[in-house]
Order: structure tokens, then sequence, then C-alpha cells
């Protein structure tokens, strides 16, 4: 394989991303580097489905458990330490394979970063005590007014997004959809594959998206938020709690609703977070579509990687 090729493996949660990168890992020599925002973090396992031990042994997987719960990681933090990977990687001889679901951050390593100006945990707390009092939709109505581009990709209730985007405008004046709009640095230099996993039934992907919350409920999700709360000073404002799962997990924890509460809200809100990353992806150019349902989904990305390499290396995919 050309050394300057990287693969990216993009989908909406429950796609079946994971399996399918550990399926090309046993025919190419790959390291995986997770693009996942909610992976980042240490002790948040079962909620964010990050990769078994036995996966980790057997392929190399990268920006997995990088910080505690009660810190932030950033996208331009994220570029930093993908691109570091993935240099490290290609001087091993080896190929990148990116591989999540965060698609501001795939966006970030392809496009390169806005000039946007740092968290003011001031401005935040005052953002937070208008959502207190007025609620959130009240402040997308506001944000919609100030800059509808970015209000309009965002649900009503989706906090840490509207909190951004008023934060952004009231730190610099400029609407946030302005500024991504004018990148300050260069996008990646990187050879990338861009492979999307898409539902061709929408309806099974929420199949998957139920019993795949109904397993980590099952693995112990409430009782490993319990353990986190015991062991750091985490709020409900912060990042790694704002996380669909642990959002509703806290909540049931504070007594606001019942557990078969929490499962139904766990599962809306993961199915409107896979209905943004859909968005996103439909967007995305230069893309390799694959049905995520199909039963050859992992023949058609093989092809996809074949495609690109040089004619003497094809074999070694066979």
């Amino acid at each position: 394989m050309t050394r300057s090729l990287a693969i990216a493996i993009m989908g909406p949660t429950a796609s079946g991303k994971s399996r399918l990168a550990m399926a090309l890992a046993d025919r190419l020599p790959v390291e995986i580097v997770s693009v996942d925002s909610a992976q980042v973090y240490r002790g948040m396992d079962i909620g964010t489905a990050k990769p078994s031990a036995d996966d980790r042994r057997r392929v190399p997987h990268h920006l997995i458990d990088l910080i505690d719960p009660t810190d932030s990681y950033s996208a331009a933090r994220f570029r930093a330490d993908a691109v570091h990977a993935i240099e490290a990687i290609r001087a091993r001889g080896r190929t990148p394979l990116l591989v999540g679901g965060t698609m501001l951050y795939f966006k970030a390593l392809r496009d390169g970063l806005a000039m946007l100006p740092p968290a003011d945990p001031e401005v935040r707390a005052e953002i937070d005590a208008q959502a207190a009092v007025r609620g959130w939709p009240a402040l997308h109505g506001e944000l919609a007014r100030l800059d509808p581009r970015t209000a309009t990709r965002l649900e009503p209730n989706d906090s840490q997004r509207i909190q951004r985007g008023l934060e952004v405008i009231r730190l610099t004046g400029k609407p946030l959809s302005t500024l991504l709009a004018d990148p300050a640095d260069e996008g990646s230099a990187t050879d990338m594959l861009w492979i999307s996993l898409e539902p061709g039934d929408r309806s099974v992907l929420h199949a998957r998206i139920a019993q795949r919350f109904d397993a980590m409920l099952e693995a112990g999700l409430v009782d490993e938020l319990v353990a986190l709360r015991a062991r750091h000073a985490l709020s409900p404002g912060l990042p790694s709690m704002r996380c669909v799962g642990y959002r509703q997990a806290w909540e049931h924890l504070e007594g606001r609703y019942d557990r078969e509460e929490m499962r139904n809200r766990g599962i809306f809100a993961t199915r409107q977070l896979a209905k943004r990353q859909l968005t996103w992806l439909r967007r995305w150019p230069d893309t390799a579509r694959i049905d995520c349902l199909a039963q050859d989904a992992m023949e058609q990305a093989l092809e996809c990687v074949r495609g690109r390499m040089p004619r003497g290396e094809r074999a070694n995919t066979d």
C-alpha cells in the first residue's frame, strides 16, 4: 500500500464502523486512530462503545483514554494529535485507519481549522444561567436570529453546541458559521480514502441503536457513571457528561425519571445523533458510500482500498 495513503471509515452510530475496521485490520497492515469525541475520556468505556481489550491487543489503537472526564478536548487538539499519530504510523511502515463518527473532527483534519476563541468560563456560566431560566429552545431561537446557518443544523435542546454558538458571537461579534467558512490553516496533506457507511434502511439502523443502548444498560452503564461520580468532581455541564447515554443516566440518578424513561430518552437521543451524522455525511465530497447493512460491505470496502493501491500490492488484500 502506498505509504501516503490513509483510510477513513465514517458513519453514524451503530453502523458497524468498528467491526469493519477490525475486519480490514485482518487483511491490511493498519493501525487504528479513533475519531470519537467521547472515547478520549478515561473510565467512560461502556457508554462510548470503546474497543475491547482483546481488539486493542490485536491492533494498535490511538487517541483513546487521553483525558479524565473533568477535562475538555477540542477539535484543534484532535487535529494535532491525529496528525502526529498518522505520521508515526506511517513511519512504522503501516497505514493509518481513522474510524469514528465525530464529523467535526474529520472536517478539522480535512479542511483545517478556523481561528476560534477558546472557551470562556464566565461567558459559558452566563449562558447556562440564562438557559436555566429561559430554557435551551429559547436560546436556540436567539441563536437562530444571530447565526441562522449554525442554528439550522442544531436541535433546540443541543445545549453544548447552542452554548458554543452564542459564546463565539459574544466573544467575537461574529457568527460561528462565518468563522468556520474561513479556515486559518491548511487541511491535512494526507492522501485520504474516505469511506462512509450509510444504512439503506433507516428503520434497521434504529433497531440496531435500540439493541446497542439496551446492551450498554445491561453491561452496567448506570453503575459506570456512579463509579465515575465517586471518583471525579463531575457536573452535568461538563462536555463528558453531555455525551449521549451519560446525560440520560445522570438525570436518572438525579431522580428526574425512572429507568424505562432513561432508556427511551437515550435511544431517542442516539437516533438524533445518527440523524446529524448522516446529514454531515450527505455533504461529504469524494466519498465511497457503502450500505452498512449489505452482506458484502467488507468486500466493498476492500475493493475501494484495492482501487487506490499499486497493482503489484493488490494481491496482499485477497
